[in-house]
């Protein structure tokens, strides 16, 4: 224990000592006139992360979790494109490429590679996240189904926010996890589906606010959420290598429920997703799958209260896996801090995660060390 704590305080100041100057959060507009305006920015996150497993040999890396460059653009009041890109752990990839049209009613038309509308922490950007990893209820390794391909309709009042939409989504050929990924970025055995998802936000005290963590400017807010989503294999896709088309999902349907508080310095997100799958053959047991079904619920809650207000937070959270094809449930706490130099924009962050019966296998614990320097352009 004592080792690992020397070794994250080694990563922490090694990434203090590298703050550069306080910068815009919202990217370096280079052009704009008329309506017309080009905006560049990015996001550097550096990440050490440590692994001690129970009964056996520890592991670490130091490596650019995020490294992501976006332009964006429009050439009219009503119309506005963005591309960004990442060069980070997952390797290159496209993130959000999508163009918005917002003069169709009250609200905005996005077609292209977005957010889909399910969990408001997978909503949340990585950027705004008072622990260094989304819990279970916002990875995309775990049935939520992250940016996808397609189009939609999203728009707001004070009271309330809602979006619908359409996509082609794509599932990875690995049936330990249910993981959804962008088609722009699919390997050779992802397979694809048609979805359909919606999700209806309510602002029950403060009006409006944007789904970031940790409460900066002190004033009370409260928001909750429900969204869902339908997905259907598609018959065309057959499969490759060591994932048959009968080990695929034939149906995922998925549902979430959320809440967020903001007040007086305290932040506090909770959700439960909720997911019931079935894979063409009838005999697939796999990781999430016992007998062609692959149902299981993920939750979580997450908090920070900021001992020196928009300087330095103490963050906490505990988040599960459940699933019927599981021996035990897998369950995650985290304790950490924050520390804040420009809000999201420059920050430092550490948090120490304690796993139990990872995968579901009991006493398969291990313990993590996250310590991460961000800075956003």
């Amino acid at each position: 224990m004592a080792k690992m704590a020397n070794r994250a305080l080694t990563a922490l100041l090694a990434a203090g000592v590298t703050i550069p100057a306080p910068a815009l959060a919202g990217g370096v507009t280079v052009y704009e006139e008329d309506g017309k305006y080009l905006e560049f920015g990015g996001r550097l996150q550096a990440q050490y992360h440590q692994v001690d497993p129970d009964g056996g040999d520890s592991s670490d890396e130091f490596f650019f979790r995020r490294l992501r460059l976006y332009m964006e653009g429009g050439m009219t009041e009503n119309i506005s494109g963005k591309w960004q890109i990442d060069f980070g752990k997952a390797g290159v990839s496209v993130k959000d490429a999508y163009i918005a049209y917002d003069a169709l009613g009250p609200g905005t038309l996005t077609v292209g590679n977005h957010y889909v509308p399910f969990s408001r922490e997978s909503n949340t950007s990585s950027k705004r996240q008072q622990l260094v990893e989304r819990t279970f209820t916002g990875d995309h390794n775990y049935g939520t189904p992250d940016r996808q391909m397609g189009v939609s309709y999203a728009g707001s009042t004070e009271l309330v926010g809602y979006k619908v939409g359409a996509y082609e989504a794509y599932i990875d050929g690995d049936n330990a996890k249910l993981d959804f990924g962008s088609g722009t970025n699919k390997s050779d055995d992802w397979y694809g589906g048609k979805m359909l998802a919606g999700g209806l936000d309510f602002y029950l005290v403060g009006g409006k606010f944007k789904k970031a963590q940790g409460d900066f400017d002190r004033a009370t807010k409260l928001a909750i959420g429900v969204n869902g989503f339908s997905w259907n294999n598609d018959d065309d896709e057959v499969g490759s290598g060591s994932h048959p088309e009968a080990d695929q999902f034939e149906s995922v349907t998925g549902y979430s429920a959320d809440a967020a508080f903001r007040g007086a310095g305290l932040s506090v997100d909770a959700q439960y997703n909720a997911f019931t799958a079935e894979t063409n053959g009838d005999n697939v047991t796999d990781g999430l799958i016992a007998n062609g079904e692959g149902d299981f619920s993920t939750y979580s809650v997450e908090g920070g209260y900021m001992v020196v207000p928009a300087k330095a937070e103490i963050v906490a959270g505990y988040q599960a896996l459940d699933a019927d094809a599981y021996d035990e449930t897998w369950t995650r706490t985290s304790v950490g801090v924050n520390v804040f130099f420009n809000e999201h924009t420059d920050k430092i962050q550490a948090t120490y995660r304690m796993g139990a019966n990872e995968d579901g296998t009991k006493n398969n614990d291990s313990n993590e060390i996250f310590v991460q320097f961000q800075h956003v352009i």
